[in-house]
């Protein structure tokens, strides 16, 4: 999707700002000494170390890297001199806390000013070179409204009117509007245009439909990985996290608000999969695997590994790894394992319950196309079978699948027998996917460690 990069923006202001942390501390010292020769073995140095931590400390509490597509440059300039103004206060107040006298005055000064301006020009440059190049059709999204009313109609001319934001108007829909300007159809005819065309985001006026248009559009957009936003009037709906965009004076709500979707927070999870995965691998997994391997190959004959296509973010396909645990079998790709299932072999059984047969699976992990924490990945015929009669059951393909999660840590792990089931895991992935963060990871990756530990009853 074209125009869905929007969200590195914050990740390249985040490492502008580390250069011109750095770089103002060493060209301060330069400006102050006269010379860099001693800059290493000085306290300076260490000044840089302390000086980040606190950049970032300062602009993680005033969220100045909270991103909007439309956001005023005055305005992201006076949030950034919050940021410099309260730097200047966390140093001073440091220094005479600790009665730290060898950074001189000079060096101070021009470390602020140096820095200041440094972070302006930049949040500067980002801001006009995204416009530059939205104007020439990069970085953009295609969108339609659904709605004729007066609300349809003002969106549709804050487009045209700043293309530097990056938003291509189709069209509209509405099913008493045929024949105006700019109307492609009815509403029902949503659905297939939106999947002919690659529509990237939906606008929809509540108060212009039935309820009954309302709820099957946000069926289909979660359902199909297409981003929906709602326009004044948004009446009675399911969603409780909602997150509000102001366009010039218009007030625009966004449905489902992904934590994952900010670029610092996806990098912080992948960095932590890619050194988590890594240990793993090289410290339990060179030994274990070995050992597994030769009692699996003594045990039935067959190979070591088990690989299976399986349902990835945007419902993209990838082979997930495993220790095979089965009698080689026709239905590995079908039928899903069960209580006392003959297929298993002796070997198998223990390593399932102990779920040692999920370890090759940090090699997923550290190629990319799972993570340690996230909804269970699915064989394609359950993902066909559960999207038909689960509602929303596509919306755990937002994000990555992962070797553990949510679900799995509180009781719903293993066969799935009824349908009630299947909705449950899928209201706990939904949730972890709306509410994301660092340390509800950690917390379970905790209970997947106690519980591996205590024997899960689930685990077969």
């Amino acid at each position: 999707m074209p125009g869905l990069y929007s969200k590195y923006i914050k990740l390249v202001h985040a490492l502008g700002d580390l250069v011109a942390v750095t770089a103002s501390a060493v060209s301060a010292y330069a400006l102050a000494k006269g010379s860099l020769s001693d800059f290493v073995s000085s306290n300076h140095a260490q000044f840089i170390l302390y000086s980040v931590l606190g950049w970032f400390s300062c602009a993680s509490l005033l969220g100045i890297y909270r991103y909007f597509r439309v956001a005023r440059t005055i305005r992201v300039l006076l949030n950034a001199l919050k940021v410099i103004f309260l730097y200047v206060l966390l140093v001073e107040a440091a220094l005479n806390a600790f009665n730290i006298s060898y950074f001189s005055r000079d060096f101070l000064v021009y470390h602020y000013l140096l820095l200041g301006g440094s972070v302006l020009f930049w949040r500067l440059f980002v801001v006009y070179a995204l416009k530059f190049l939205r104007r020439r059709g990069y970085n953009f999204r295609k969108v339609i409204i659904v709605g004729y009313g007066n609300t349809g109609l003002e969106l549709r001319r804050f487009f045209n009117l700043h293309p530097e934001h990056g938003y291509r108007f189709i069209g509209f829909f509405d099913d008493k509007a045929i024949g105006e300007p700019n109307v492609m159809g009815k509403i029902a005819d949503v659905e297939r245009f939106v999947l002919e065309n690659n529509i990237d985001e939906i606008y929809c006026s509540p108060h212009e439909m039935t309820k009954e248009q309302v709820v099957r559009l946000l069926d289909f957009t979660d359902n199909n990985l297409v981003r929906m936003k709602i326009m004044p009037e948004p009446g009675d709906f399911q969603y409780k996290r909602l997150k509000i965009d102001f366009y010039d004076m218009l007030p625009v709500l966004i449905l489902r608000s992904i934590p994952l979707d900010d670029a610092i927070n996806k990098t912080l999870k992948r960095a932590f999969d890619i050194i988590f995965s890594l240990f793993v691998i090289i410290f339990i997994l060179s030994w274990l695997i070995p050992v597994v391997a030769l009692l699996i190959k003594l045990d039935s004959k067959g190979p070591v590994f088990f690989k299976q296509e399986r349902s990835g973010i945007d419902n993209r396909i990838f082979n997930c790894w495993k220790l095979r645990s089965m009698y080689v079998n026709s239905h590995a790709d079908s039928l899903q394992a069960r209580r006392d299932d003959e297929r298993i072999t002796r070997i198998g059984a223990f390593i399932r319950r102990t779920s040692i047969d999920e370890l090759p699976q940090f090699f997923n992990v550290l190629i990319g196309n799972m993570s340690v924490v996230g909804p269970r990945p699915h064989m394609l015929k359950h993902t066909e079978e559960y999207a038909l009669i689960v509602d929303k059951f596509m919306v755990r393909h937002f994000i990555k699948p992962g070797i553990t999660g949510l679900s799995q840590v509180r009781g719903y792990r293993g066969e799935t027998k009824e349908v009630y089931q299947m909705r449950a895991r899928v209201k706990l992935d939904i949730f972890y996917l709306e509410n994301w963060s660092f340390m509800l990871d950690m917390k379970i990756i905790f209970y997947t460690v106690y519980n591996m530990l205590r024997g899960d009853n689930n685990a077969f």
